[in-house]
């Protein structure tokens, strides 16, 4: 058997292997079949490859089934159906996690802090989100979307004034549907792919060690980070 025959099968065998422990070890229950029942589970990563790992049975069959001679097969993989259910295992038994990936440091702002000292940051620092604390307590995400609609909003009534004016209003007014959700550590990068997928008005997620919206931010996502991804796929 040729090299990339022994490595597409045990890549092959590790993720039936894992296949057997998500349906509790089902007994005469064969691979294509562990495929579709996995792909109907909800947040189920197994129904983005369904497709591929039918494919991929397929050609495990052709291999260990139809082989002429030990040191003969009649099907041997090519380079990319070997790279192929290589990355199929790593997505599915060691999927890539928020953490490290995307820890970074987030700065919290007081909900006292003046609209004018938001513009001003966006400005020197360009900043695009701003997580929002009242004595260590998470009371929501500012915006640079947001903040440009209330702009907008509030030209609309003549001219803009904003001595006196604070975060907390923008909360108030312009963020009554959340526009962010907290995940911990844990979470995959596939399943945040698919919380931007499904929540359109969703501009941030933000990580904690365990979720809690009160805990140390480690980091942010926003849905550019998410399609840089996907690109580079």
């Amino acid at each position: 058997m040729g090299e990339r025959a022994e490595s597409f099968l045990a890549a092959f065998n590790r993720i039936e292997k894992w296949f057997r422990e998500e349906l509790n070890n089902p007994t005469n229950m064969g691979f294509s079949e562990m495929v579709r029942r996995l792909a109907r589970k909800k947040d189920s990563q197994v129904l983005h490859f369904q497709d591929d790992l039918l494919q991929m049975a397929q050609l495990r069959n052709a291999i260990v089934h139809e082989r002429i001679s030990n040191d003969f097969v009649i099907a041997e993989p090519n380079e990319w159906a070997v790279r192929r259910i290589e990355e199929i295992e790593q997505a599915l038994i060691s999927p890539d996690k928020v953490l490290p990936r995307f820890a970074k440091k987030v700065t919290g702002f007081d909900i006292s802090i003046s609209i004018k000292e938001i513009l001003s940051i966006v400005a020197r620092k360009q900043y695009s989100q701003f997580p929002i604390y009242d004595k260590g307590i998470f009371k929501g995400l500012i915006t640079a979307r947001g903040l440009g609609i209330w702009l907008a909003i509030e030209s609309s009534h003549g001219d803009i004034h904003l001595d006196g004016r604070k975060a907390s209003e923008l909360l108030l007014t312009n963020y009554k549907e959340s526009n962010y959700q907290f995940v911990d550590q844990e979470t995959t990068v596939f399943q945040v792919e698919e919380m931007f997928s499904t929540q359109v008005k969703l501009e941030a997620i933000l990580i904690t060690s365990d979720g809690n919206p009160n805990g140390n931010l480690l980091g942010i996502i926003r849905p550019r980070d998410i399609y840089n991804i996907l690109e580079k796929e």
